[in-house]
């Protein structure tokens, strides 16, 4: 198959076995070659293999790394043409001779092609074999019936250690941890997921960093920690009497890489459109692979519901809870997400594509079930709760190798949620760690400089958090700061911000009853939506802008009728593949009318908005349209942004027909700036009620330093202020605790205050 018998003997003649046993020489340094050695014949019989026509294609990719040359190997390409079973029974049974065998004839074929001397004295050639189906195997599966045998895991990498000499040779190698990729299909209760250490050598240093996720194929190896690691010079400085080590018969089993994938390398961006299309399809196989049967569905399920797939699929997450369309409906955008930009380009600031959701409410809505849902459907998902959760268990940890006393990154949750989403449940019980999400939600990455490590990971995440208010319900009275007492600039890049309101209605209490009494039957009857009836329109209009939805709008679309009692939610596997072609395929790209009708409605809410003391309406409000638009594009697989993803009348007046993206973003606006009379107020975007008040009380607190000459005030002086001045305020104390909160004052100590802007201080 791999070359006629005249190439064979043609081969043969020009190399004898004297020459193939002095380039073994160099692979088994410290093994005596006899002429009858099986090795000695393995690899003579790959040199005729290597030497054929057939096998030049392989012969052409051999890469030159720095003076290190290396192989990439695709096993599947290699068995179709070469059919030599000698090779095949010995890589199943002695991998690493049977990979050296490789090398060397590689190694010997080269110096007959190549006349220069780039193959001198002590080069090697490293075989990095990948695509191996049959070596695939799961991390629970790694026993000790596998040592010395080639395997393939795959796994996020969640530690990486740095690149030390291993001299032998002075060759470098490093050591990244493993961890397994849980699904919610074969999540086992109550286990630690299981993780596995890899070594790299030569080439493949660097090959990765924590957070990415990789098939890393080789040979497993074991370890002894008190024989291997310093456990002898433990044992000499014991003194006598004493005990050795219990962990002396201990070993433990870690993986010697021949190659390494890695699906970062793979992902295909919006700048790279244009490449080849071949290209592009061989690149897209590692993150998310798709059979036959996957893409079958694809197809089926797109021209089955149409239009009508928005709806789908936003009932499919979480049934389990009743109603919240619209936060159902922004889930739905931020688990496709918009198209990151200019991430290759040096000499433009890359712009996000991921979507932040922030969903605040009453105890006993339902938030934790719909996060976890969304992390169990989207393909990269990842569930913290936020009162169990630290600044490095989010962002990045510099951890102490105890074996070789060496320190090393661990990936926290943003960052082994790269390209994916990251669920924060209970965020207002992580104050502490809010200013450690400022950079990763807008600039996309994780900085760190600890233990005199600098580096920076990628965080290319939607971060979906939710919160409940302080004080347990959420107060209307307060801004979304003073509920949560978040700053004002982590509020800001959230693009959504719904607010979930436990409020009795007799109809609504109903329905909900109606479909939990269903849900613990178990008879899985759907109940018809209530019709709520609207909230007035009056008040949810701001500056000729209508901020009411009504019948015919996007929340009546997207509920199920009574009619669709037969409905079956998409099953998660099936809804994560979809999520994960869209993601990966489709890069929609925005329409000029498409594009007016943004621009339009920006710019009306930001000439109606604007006031004295404040400017709620920012270009951040323009991005969040483009992504929601982008993303509801990518929904329905379309490679351009129609009105009907952005759709708004240009009248703006009761009769307007408020379409999709249009409509999440004036929803989330209203939850954001009404106050509690149900009046829109976009002078609440300072991140506290009561501006007026705040501003007069302010100003007469900068006299009263002016003329004292200091800048410190106890609370009795502060109470005595706001009497002289009749501050129209219904709680000083909290009025004064959320001045410190926003940063108008900071507290000094027990009952003393300074005032930030003093011109004293």
């Amino acid at each position: 198959m791999y070359g006629s018998q005249r190439e064979s003997i043609g081969a043969q003649c020009r190399f004898t076995d004297t020459d193939i046993a002095k380039v073994l020489a160099s692979y088994f340094p410290e093994i005596q070659l006899s002429a009858n050695d099986p090795r000695l014949h393995l690899t003579s019989q790959l040199i005729h293999f290597f030497s054929s026509p057939s096998a030049q294609q392989f012969i052409s990719q051999v890469k030159n790394d720095d003076d290190i040359f290396y192989l990439p190997l695709d096993f599947r390409q290699f068995q179709k043409i070469c059919d030599h079973e000698g090779f095949y029974a010995t890589l199943d049974t002695k991998p690493k001779e049977a990979l050296l065998c490789m090398s060397a004839a590689v190694h010997k074929v080269l110096l007959t092609k190549w006349d220069d001397n780039r193959l001198e004295d002590g080069v090697k050639i490293n075989i990095r074999l990948h695509n191996h189906p049959e070596t695939m195997i799961a991390l629970k599966n790694l026993k000790s019936a596998y040592i010395d045998k080639l395997v393939s895991v795959r796994g996020t990498v969640v530690k990486a250690s740095t690149v030390r000499p291993l001299v032998v040779q002075m060759i470098f190698s490093c050591k990244i941890r493993l961890q397994e990729i849980l699904k919610s299909e074969n999540h086992e209760e109550g286990r630690v997921p299981r993780t596995v250490d890899c070594e790299l050598t030569e080439d493949l240093v660097d090959a990765c960093i924590p957070g990415d996720v990789v098939t890393v194929t080789g040979i497993i190896r074991q370890i002894n920690n008190y024989m291997d690691i310093g456990g002898a010079l433990q044992a000499i400085s014991n003194t006598a009497g004493k005990s050795k080590s219990k962990n002396q018969g201990l070993f433990y089993l870690y993986l010697e890489a021949v190659s390494i994938k890695n699906s970062k390398s793979q992902y295909i961006s919006e700048d790279l459109l244009d490449s080849n299309a071949e290209t592009r399809a061989t690149d897209l196989l590692g993150l998310f692979s798709f059979s036959p049967r996957d893409l079958e569905f694809i197809v089926k399920f797109s021209e089955e519901h149409g239009s009508d797939k928005f709806r789908q699929i936003l009932q499919s997450i979480c049934p389990s809870i009743y109603g919240h369309e619209l936060v159902k409906a922004g889930i739905t955008l931020a688990l496709f997400g918009g198209v990151q930009k200019y991430s290759t380009d040096k000499n433009k600031v890359p712009v996000r594509g991921d979507i932040h959701i922030l969903v605040v409410g009453d105890p006993g809505l339902g938030k934790s079930q719909l996060l976890q849902a969304a992390a169990a459907v989207s393909p990269r998902g990842i569930y913290v709760c936020g009162n169990a959760t630290t600044k490095a268990g989010l962002t990045v940890a510099v951890v102490k190798d105890p074996m070789t006393s060496d320190y090393a990154f661990e990936a926290g949750a943003m960052v082994l949620a790269d390209r994916g989403l990251c669920c924060i449940d209970e965020f207002d019980k992580m104050s502490a760690e809010h200013q450690a999400l400022l950079e990763a939600m807008e600039q996309q990455c994780v900085s760190v400089a600890k233990a005199g490590l600098v580096a920076s990971l990628s965080a290319r995440t939607s971060v979906l958090a939710a919160a409940n208010p302080a004080g347990g319900h959420y107060n209307r009275a307060k801004t979304v700061n003073e509920n949560l007492k978040m700053s004002a600039a982590l509020l800001s890049r959230f693009d959504l911000v719904f607010i979930l309101l436990d409020k009795p209605d007799e109809l609504l209490d109903k329905r909900v009853s109606e479909h939990i009494m269903s849900l613990h039957a178990g008879s899985g009857k759907y109940s018809p939506p209530a019709k709520r009836p609207c909230r007035d329109v009056a008040t949810r209009t701001f500056g000729g802008i209508d901020m009411n939805a009504k019948s015919g709008s996007l929340v009546s679309r997207l509920r199920l009728d009574p009619k669709d009692m037969d409905f079956v939610p998409v099953p998660a596997p099936l809804l994560r593949k979809y999520i994960a072609y869209a993601r990966t395929f489709v890069f929609p790209r925005m329409s000029k009318p498409a594009a007016e009708i943004l621009q339009k409605f920006y710019l009306r809410l930001r000439d109606h908005s604007t006031s004295a003391d404040s400017t709620p309406i920012t270009a951040r409000q323009l991005e969040s349209l483009l992504r929601l638009a982008e993303a509801r594009a990518r929904l329905d697989l379309r490679e351009e942004i129609t009105t009907q993803d952005a759709l708004v009348s240009s009248s703006g007046r009761e009769g307007s027909s408020l379409k999709d993206v249009v409509e999440i973003m004036k929803e989330s606006l209203y939850d954001k700036y009404v106050d509690e009379h149900g009046f829109v107020d976009f002078g609440r975007s300072g991140g506290m009620s009561q501006q007026k008040e705040a501003k007069r009380f302010l100003g007469a607190l900068h006299k009263q330093s002016e003329l004292q000459q200091k800048d410190c005030f106890s609370i009795s002086e502060i109470y005595n202020l706001a009497d002289r001045i009749s501050l129209r305020v219904a709680d000083i104390d909290m009025f004064v605790d959320n001045l410190n909160t926003v940063g108008y004052l900071l507290k000094k100590g027990p009952k003393t205050y300074q005032v930030i802007s003093a011109s004293h201080s």
